[in-house]
This record gives C-alpha cells, structure tokens and sequence, in this order.
C-alpha cells in the first residue's frame, strides 16, 4: 500500500491583504511516487496551494491558515522554509529567476557547494544529473546562452540533485517551442520512472501534458478543487468547458459529433484512442458541415522587410540572416519556429531595439533610420517577460504610463484604461499592486498597457504564455475586434492551438531565416516542415490519422471552420 505524504484536511489559506480566503476547506490526500497534474483558470488557487506545498507559505507569504496540511506527517506551521527545502525541489516557470551560478556546472553544484561536498563527490553528481536531464554538453556555459529546452534543463538538474522526494513544476511548459515542450514532458516522466518521486505539474497546457501518463488530476476553481480524477474519468465530462479550461482539441471534435465517450477507449491517449466506429462517426458528421467559401481579401503592404540582418557579436552566427517578407495591412499573423530561432530578435530589430542590416519599408517610407519612439507610434510590442516592461508599482498607473506620456487628459485615460482593463480580466484588480500579481497577469497587465495606445501594429512576444483558456479568449477576442477595425496582429508564439484558430497566415523562422510563408493548416501538416522548425503536429491532424479517415487534412479544416464560425473558442 502506497504512502500518504501529502496530506489536507479541511485546509484553507487568506492572505493577509485580501478579504476571502485563496484556497476553501480542501481535503486531499496525494501519495507517495504519483504523478499530479495541477490545473486550473487564472487566479483558481493553483499557485497558492504550490505555495504551500514548498514552504513559502507561510513562511514567506504570511496569512492565516484554519484546518491541516501536512508534508511527511508535519504540519507545514511547524516547518521552516529550510526544512522544506529538503522534501520539496520547485522549478520555477521563470527559469531566469532560479540561475545562480555563472555557468550551469556551477548552477547545478550550487546546493552541494553549500553543504560542503567535495569537489570530486560534487563533480560526480553534476555529471550524473546533466545526463539524466541531457544538458551534460552544456556545462561549460553561462545559463544565459541556453535556449528556452536547455535553461529548463538545467534547472531541473540544479533541482534534482537535492533529490527531495517531491518536485513541484511551475507551468513548466509555459515559455517552451513546442517540441521542447513535449521533450520536457517527456523528460518529467522519465524522471519519475527513474527516481521514483512524486511529481506535481501545474500548467494550462492539458493536451500538451497527457504526451505522457499522468496518475491524476486536481481541477481548482475559485479555490476549491472541484474535481480529483483520472484523465480518463476528466475527459469523458464537460467540467473543463464549464469552468473555462480548454480540453484536447480531438476530445472537443468526438463531443462536437456525438460519440459517447463512454465506449472510447484509451480518451487521454491520442495515439491509442480507440471505439467502435470511431472512423464512421467522424466522417458523418464531416459529411454533415457546410464550409463557407472564403473571399479573398485585397492585400495592401503596411511593413516590407528587405535583407534584414543581424548578429550579436562579430564572432557569433547571424540571428537574423538576410530575411525578408511583407506584412499586409489587416492581417492577423503567427511567428513560429523553435527557441533560439531568430523570432524575438525579429521584432526588437523592427522596433529598433538593435541596430540591424537592411531596410523597412512603411508604408512606402524606409523606418530603418526612425527612432523608436518614431516606430513606437505606429507598433506596439509586447515583450516576453512581463518583468522586463513594468516600471509603476500599481496596475492602474502602468497601463495609464504611455496615455499620460502623450498628454491624453485624465477623463479619457481613466475611460480607456478602465475599458481595456476589463478586457484583458484586470479590472477587478485595477488598484492592485502589480507586486502581489502572478507571473500570468503580469503577462496580461504588459498587454493592456500595449493596446490601450492602439497602434496600428501590435506585436505579442507569446501572448498565452501563463495565461488560461478564457483569459486568452477573450484577449483575442478583443485583438480580433481591433483587427477588424484595421489594426495589424503580430503574434510571436509557441501554441499551435492560437495559431490555427486565429492566424490569417504564418511565417516559420528557423536560425535566421524565413523558411516558410503557409497557412497555419498546411504548416502543421506538413512532417518535414514540423521537424525542421520544432514544431508539434495538431492533434486533430494526429487524431484522424489515428483512427483512419482518408483526408486527415479536410478533417482538421472542417473542425477550425466550425470553431470559428460558431464562436466556440
């Protein structure tokens, strides 16, 4: 019999500065060497109750707690932050944050340096777990070199060589190109198998995570968990939908045909799913939808990049190698391509940020000597890193920075931000310190600060990353408005689901260059294009070849078409 090591009784939490308890009377009990998939909207409790699982609360994060958690039979009251250390490892969602040491040898050593282990011990550990994580090859570097893959790596070694018996994931697929993040899942399993430790993951990305088997899943919602089940169980009811998590998209195309999920075998595994005329259903309901016929729409070049160029230092390889394209006035626009690509070296050429080789052309006028707060008028961009754009203390002031700046009155300022505010899921939080906010409304609260100036061309370095399936809806929902209205989307992303259902078009970089200007379908159903850029195969794509329909492709466009044009996002 399996042993309890996390335990919950009628366990709630309130911090301090807010009016209702953040988690509601849960009672859980997890069990030694499973494998937890956390998940849950924006604002649900999930960080929260991370947080008390690797002691930052209370020690760090003070509040009152009623009811028991207990941790290996200890209540996490009577536990240092210290002492927690040694049963719970946590890889951050922000990798940067965790990096110490100068190189990632000295990263991953860092722990044992501070229990004085000797330096041959130490070498030994930190060979054994760079290989297990496959970043041996990497240790000579600074962590600031690694691409998005090999940064998560390191910090899983730098993590695993505490050997805590449990390791708690924070959104670990959040900021990772798609076949990295399927090499991280794959990597967590691994883990699991080889170290027998219990493994917790929070992260938005459902379909992603069930690449591999995961034992159960706790649903949070307004800080209760509202349901505690397998995948299987989960996917089989509307519970996500209801709550706003998106399910595997093949999960969304077997309920949108009427299959009984109860005679479906294997639901949480899309290369062994399987029923009884699984094929037949699929292709009746295909038979049964009406396309509607696209128009084509007159294309007028806002922004013409000819030769870019550019590389970081004299000795290292071109980032940017002689890459040109056109982007039309009105369209809606995905960049894809792996981690390290060139993507978001792109757009800081575009607005300036660097000095890079060849032209921009505007509108008919060349942007490439324009300053950027000449480009800033006419394009917005949107960073990565929220932490990297935030410089007030509270949410109201840094998305009302750029209106006061530009001399808008106050009456007009409070008018739009509040308006865009309420879009972007802020509003509630408008006199917040922006201190106090999770790494995901940091995202959104960059965002907003962006769309209230309306550029004409706004540019989003990974608008999803952190964000849950409603919040980002409704972002682009609005940024569907604003393109209707003529506005210019940008989006520089790693979710395919986002660039199949809103992207008009979609430029793949890979080391520098444009290697491919498709549709978003022909992109992820092209084998040879996906390898090359690291990109992952659409699960609807995946899921008709699985169960045998002759045009897998038509399948996955009749399914896009009927999303769209029922609004069901």
């Amino acid at each position: 019999m399996k042993k309890p090591i996390i335990e919950l009784n009628q366990f709630s939490f309130q911090y301090h500065s807010q009016a209702e308890p953040t988690l509601k009377n849960l009672n859980l009990t997890i069990y030694e060497g499973e494998k937890i998939l956390v998940i849950g909207p924006s604002g649900s409790g999930k960080s929260t109750f991370a947080h008390c699982m690797n002691g930052l609360i209370p020690n760090q994060y003070e509040g009152e707690i009623t009811g028991d958690c207990r941790i290996y039979g200890k209540s996490i009251k009577d536990q240092s932050l210290f002492d927690l250390s040694f049963q719970t490892g946590t890889v951050l969602q922000d990798t940067d944050g965790q990096f110490i040491g100068l190189t990632v040898a000295e990263d991953i050593a860092f722990l044992l340096e501070n229990d004085a282990v000797s330096s041959e011990n130490m070498k030994e550990e930190v060979t054994k777990w760079a290989e297990l994580v496959a970043i041996a090859g990497h240790l000579s570097k600074r962590p600031q070199e690694l691409s998005g893959g090999q940064k998560q790596r390191a910090s899983m070694a730098g993590v695993l060589i505490n050997e805590a018996p449990i390791l708690l994931f924070d959104e670990p697929l959040a900021n990772l190109d798609p076949n990295a993040g399927k090499e991280a899942v794959h990597l967590i399993d691994k883990i699991h198998q080889e170290t027998q430790t219990t493994i917790l993951m929070i992260e938005h990305r459902l379909e992603d995570v069930l690449e591999c088997a995961i034992d159960r899943i706790l649903v949070f919602n307004e800080g209760e968990i509202v349901a505690d089940e397998t995948p299987e169980t989960l996917l089989r009811r509307d519970l996500l939908q209801t709550i706003g998590i998106r399910e595997p998209l093949y999960v969304t195309a077997l309920k949108e045909a009427g299959v009984d999920l109860t005679q479906v075998s294997n639901l949480a595994n899309i290369h062994q799913v399987a029923g009884t005329s699984l094929n037949k259903a699929m292709m009746t309901w295909q038979k049964s939808v009406s396309l509607p016929t696209a128009r084509p729409k007159e294309k007028t070049p806002l922004l013409t990049l000819k030769e870019l160029t550019y590389r970081y230092k004299k000795q290292d390889p071109l980032v940017l190698d002689h890459l040109s394209t056109t982007i039309h006035r009105g369209e809606i626009i995905s960049i894809v391509g792996q981690n390290g690509a060139g993507k978001s070296t792109l757009f800081k050429a575009i607005c300036g940020f660097i000095p890079a080789q060849g032209d921009l052309i505007w509108e008919g006028s060349n942007l490439a000597k324009a300053s950027i707060k000449e480009r800033a008028d006419k394009i917005g961009y949107v960073l990565q890193n929220p932490n990297q754009m935030i410089s007030q203390k509270m949410i109201f002031d840094e998305v009302a920075l750029g209106l006061r700046l530009r001399g808008v009155s106050e009456a007009e300022i409070k008018e739009r931000v509040a308006q865009t505010l309420t879009i972007c899921g802020l509003y509630p939080f408008r006199h917040w310190p922006i201190a106090a906010l999770s790494y995901g409304q940091k995202k959104r609260v960059t965002i907003a600060a962006i769309l209230v100036l309306e550029p004409e061309m706004i540019i989003l370095d990974e608008p999803t990353a952190g964000q849950d399936y409603a919040r980002y809806t409704e972002m682009m929902q609005f940024l569907e408005k604003l393109n209707q209205m003529g506005k210019t989307i940008v989006m520089i992303t790693h979710d395919m689901h986002l660039m199949l259902e809103y992207s008009q078009r979609t430029l793949v970089i890979n080391r520098g260059q444009l290697i491919a200007d498709q549709s978003p379908l022909k992109v992820l159903t092209t084998p040879e294009l996906i390898a090359e850029a690291s990109l992952k195969e659409t699960s609807l794509f995946t899921f008709a070849k699985q169960i045998g329909l002759n045009a897998p492709v038509a399948f996955t466009k009749t399914y896009l078409a009927v999303e769209k044009a029922r609004g069901r996002r």
